[in-house]
C-alpha cells in the first residue's frame, strides 16, 4: 500500500457524516470560537497520533490496535479498551446511515424519514428507522462480498470526498457575513453552565470534532500492508490529521459567516437553538439554498449525492473494521471462538454479522446523528490512550523491539498525548461517560468469567457467582441513578449524584478486590495492569459529575479547576500504568523474532526475513495456546510458544 493508499483509508473514514453536520453542531455549542475548537482538536489529535506512529512502526500488522493495550498491561487493560474501541465501530455504521437519511429527510419532508423529539431530529418509526436498517444490511453485504470491489474504488471515492467539501466551502464564501462573527459574542453558549471558553473546549468532544479527527488510525489499522513503514506511517498519519482538519475549519469559517438566523428560524445570536433550527436536517444544504443565488443552489443536487456517497463510503467501511475487532477479541478469547469463523473470502462473516447486529441497535434509544456522536467519539478517544503507555512500557520491557520510527522526547509527548486524550473524554460530559463506563466497567464480569476461567486463572464456579452479582448490583446502581440513557442536560440533586458514585466506585472495588483473592499467580499481573484504567474511568466519572460538565446546578468545582483536576488525575493514572506494564510471553517473543528480521534483512536474505516478518504477525495476532487445547491444535505452534 502506498502513502497516499494509506492516508485515503483514513481519510476516507475522516470525512463521511462528520462534514455533513459537524459544523453546525459545533457552532450550537460554542458559537463563532468553534472554529478555534477545531484549531484545538488538530492539535490534540496530532500530539495523540505521536506515539502511534512509534508503536505503529514497531508492530506493523493490521488490525493491531486492539492488540497493542494487551502486549503492554495484559489481560484486563485489553479487554477494556479493546470493548471500547469495538463498541465505536459497531456503532459507526448506524450514525452514518443516520446522516444520509437525515440529509435525504430534510430535503424531501414528504417521505416521513425524520421526527422532532424534545427539539432534535430523530429517524421516524417505522419509515426512516426501517430505512437505515436497510442500509445496514447493505454495508453488510458489501464486506461480505463485495469489499474488493469497493475498496479498488476508494481512492476516486476519497477524491470526491475531498473536492465536494472543498467546493461547498469556497461557494459559501461568496455570502460571508462578517458580522455573524462579532455581532453575538465569540463565544457559543452549549446550555447550563457550559459557555464562554468551558463551551469552547466542550465543542472538541460533543460535537463531531473528535469523532471526525480520531479517524487518523485508519493509517495505523493498515499498517502490515504499508510499503516503506518507517516513512509513510509516520507521513500517513500527520497528513490523514491536517488535510481533513484544512477542510473542516473552512467548512466552520464558511458555514458560520453563511448563517442566515430568519431562514434558520431561531433569533439572531442564539447559537444553542441551531440543533433544533431548520437547517439542522441538512446544514449545509440548508445555507446553500438560503443564498438564493441560482449557481449555489443548483449545487445542492451534488451535495445530497455526496451526502449519500460519503456517510454510506464511511459505513460499510466501520462496519468491516468492527467485524475485524470482533474477530481479534475472539481471538484473543475475549469473545466467543464462534467469531473467528472466516468466509471463503476471508472475511469473518460471524464477527460481521455480531458487529451487524449490534449496530443495528444503536437505531433504538436516540437515532440522531447529534446524539450518537457525543458516545462514539468518548470510546474512540478512550481507546487511544493505548499508544502513549505502551509506547513507554515496551521501552523497559522490550529495549530490543527493532523500531523504525523513535518519537523524541518521548518522556513528554507520550503523557502529553495521554493527557490530550484524558482531557476530551473528560469535555464529552457526565452523562455521555456515564452511558460508556456502564457498558465498559460493568463488562468486568465478562472479564472474569470468560477471559480468566479460559486461562484457567480463576475457577468457574466462583467467578460465575461473583459475576452474577456484580451484575445484579451494577444494573440497580446504573438503573436507579436516572443517568443511563438521559439526555444530555439532565439535571440532579447532590445526595444522588453521590449515591450513584459511592456504588459505582464501592461495586468495582469489591469486585476486583474479590477477583484479586480468586485469581491464581500467572493471572495476578493481567489483573494489576488493569487497576490505572478502572481508576482513570471512575476519576473521570467524578469528577464529571462534580465538576462545570455535570449535571448539578451549582457544580462543586467549576470550571476550569475541574479540568486541571482531571489532568491531575490522569498524570496519576498515566505513570501508575506505565509502572505497573509487563512483557506478556508473546511479547516477549515479538521482540526476539523483531531483531531476527532485522538481521535476515540486512545479511540480505530478503526471503527470511519476510517469512520471520509473517511469524511476527502470526504471534501478535494469536493469543498463547489455550488452556484446554483442542484435538487439532497445533502441537508444533504450542510447543514454540
Amino acid at each position: 500500500m502506498s502513502l497516499q493508499a494509506a492516508m485515503f483509508i483514513a481519510i476516507g473514514g475522516q470525512i463521511g457524516s462528520g462534514w455533513l453536520f459537524a459544523a453546525l453542531s459545533a457552532a450550537g455549542v460554542a458559537g463563532p470560537s468553534a472554529v478555534l475548537s477545531w484549531v484545538i482538536g488538530g492539535a490534540l489529535t496530532l500530539v495523540i497520533a505521536l506515539a502511534w506512529m512509534e508503536v505503529g512502526t514497531a508492530l506493523p500488522f493490521s488490525g493491531a490496535i486492539v492488540r497493542y493495550p494487551y502486549l503492554s498491561h495484559g489481560g484486563l487493560t485489553g479487554w477494556i479498551l479493546g470493548l471500547s474501541y469495538w463498541l465505536a465501530n459497531v456503532s459507526l455504521p448506524a450514525i452514518e446511515a443516520i446522516a444520509a437519511i437525515t440529509y435525504v429527510g430534510g430535503l424531501f419532508p414528504d417521505l416521513g424519514l425524520l421526527t422532532t423529539v424534545d427539539g432534535v431530529s430523530m429517524l421516524s418509526w417505522p419509515r426512516g428507522i426501517l430505512v437505515g436498517l436497510a442500509m445496514m444490511v447493505f454495508f453488510l453485504l458489501i464486506n461480505l462480498f463485495g469489499v474488493k470491489l469497493l475498496s479498488e474504488a476508494n481512492r476516486w471515492v476519497t477524491w470526491w470526498k475531498i473536492i465536494i467539501p472543498t467546493v461547498t466551502f469556497l461557494m459559501l464564501f461568496f455570502v460571508f457575513r462578517a458580522g455573524n462573527f462579532t455581532d453575538y459574542g465569540f463565544f457559543g453558549n452549549g446550555g447550563g453552565s457550559h459557555s464562554g471558553f468551558s463551551s469552547t473546549l466542550q465543542a472538541v468532544a460533543v460535537s463531531g470534532i473528535a469523532f471526525a479527527m480520531m479517524g487518523f488510525r485508519g493509517v495505523i489499522d493498515f499498517a502490515g500492508e504499508v510499503k516503506n513503514p518507517k516513512r509513510n506511517i509516520p507521513l500517513g498519519t500527520v497528513g490523514s490529521v491536517l488535510i481533513p482538519l484544512g477542510i473542516y475549519i473552512g467548512l466552520q469559517v464558511a458555514l458560520i459567516g453563511a448563517l442566515d438566523w430568519a431562514d434558520a428560524g431561531v433569533a439572531a445570536g442564539d447559537w444553542s437553538a441551531l440543533e433544533g433550527s431548520t437547517w439542522a436536517d441538512g446544514p449545509l444544504n440548508s445555507a446553500l439554498k438560503a443564498t438564493g443565488m441560482a449557481l449555489l443552489g443548483a449545487f445542492v443536487s451534488v451535495l445530497l449525492l455526496d451526502a449519500i456517497l460519503s456517510p454510506s463510503a464511511a459505513g460499510y467501511l466501520y462496519l468491516g473494521g468492527g467485524a475485524r475487532v470482533g474477530y481479534g477479541l475472539a481471538t484473543n478469547k475475549y469473545f466467543p471462538r464462534a467469531l473467528t469463523s472466516m468466509n471463503k473470502h476471508g472475511i469473518p462473516v460471524a464477527s460481521a454479522v455480531v458487529a451487524f447486529v449490534v449496530g443495528c441497535s444503536f437505531f433504538a434509544p436516540a437515532p440522531s446523528w447529534y446524539r450518537l456522536v457525543g458516545f462514539i467519539s468518548s470510546a474512540l478517544v478512550l481507546s487511544t490512550l493505548a499508544a502513549s503507555v505502551a509506547l513507554m512500557v515496551w521501552r523497559r520491557t522490550a529495549p530490543d523491539l527493532v523500531r523504525p520510527y523513535r518519537l523524541p522526547a518521548a518522556r513528554v509527548l507520550a503523557p502529553a498525548g495521554f493527557l490530550a486524550a484524558s482531557l476530551i473524554i473528560y469535555w464529552c460530559g457526565f452523562v455521555t461517560l456515564v452511558n460508556l463506563i456502564t457498558i465498559l466497567l460493568g463488562a468486568l464480569c465478562v472479564y472474569a468469567v470468560c477471559f480468566s476461567t479460559y486461562n484457567g486463572w480463576v475457577k468457574r464456579g466462583p467467578a460465575a457467582l461473583l459475576a452474577t452479582l456484580f451484575l445484579v448490583g451494577w444494573i440497580f446502581v446504573a438503573g436507579r441513578s436516572g443517568f443511563v440513557l438521559a439526555a444530555p442536560g439532565t439535571t440532579t440533586d447532590l445526595s444522588t449524584m453521590l449515591a450513584y458514585l459511592g456504588g459505582t466506585i464501592g461495586l468495582c472495588i469489591v469486585f476486583l478486590a474479590v477477583l484479586r483473592l480468586l485469581t491464581s499467580e500467572p493471572g495476578v499481573p493481567h489483573l494489576r495492569g488493569g487497576y490505572w484504567l478502572v481508576f482513570q474511568l471512575l476519576a473521570l466519572l467524578t469528577l464529571g459529575g462534580l465538576g462545570s460538565y455535570g449535571p448539578l446546578d451549582e457544580p462543586i468545582l467549576a470550571f476550569p479547576w475541574d479540568i486541571l483536576a482531571a489532568m491531575i488525575v490522569s498524570l496519576i493514572a498515566y505513570f501508575w500504568a506505565v509502572a505497573t506494564g509487563f512483557a506478556p510471553p508473546e511479547m516477549t517473543m515479538l521482540e526476539a523474532e523483531s531483531v531476527a528480521a532485522a538481521e535476515l534483512e540486512a545479511a540480505g536474505d530478503t526471503e527470511g526475513a519476510e517469512a520471520m516478518k509473517d511469524e511476527i504477525v502470526h504471534t501478535a495476532v494469536d493469543p498463547l495456546p489455550d488452556a484446554h487445547p483442542e484435538p487439532n491444535q497445533n502441537p508444533e505452534r504450542k510447543a514454540d510458544l
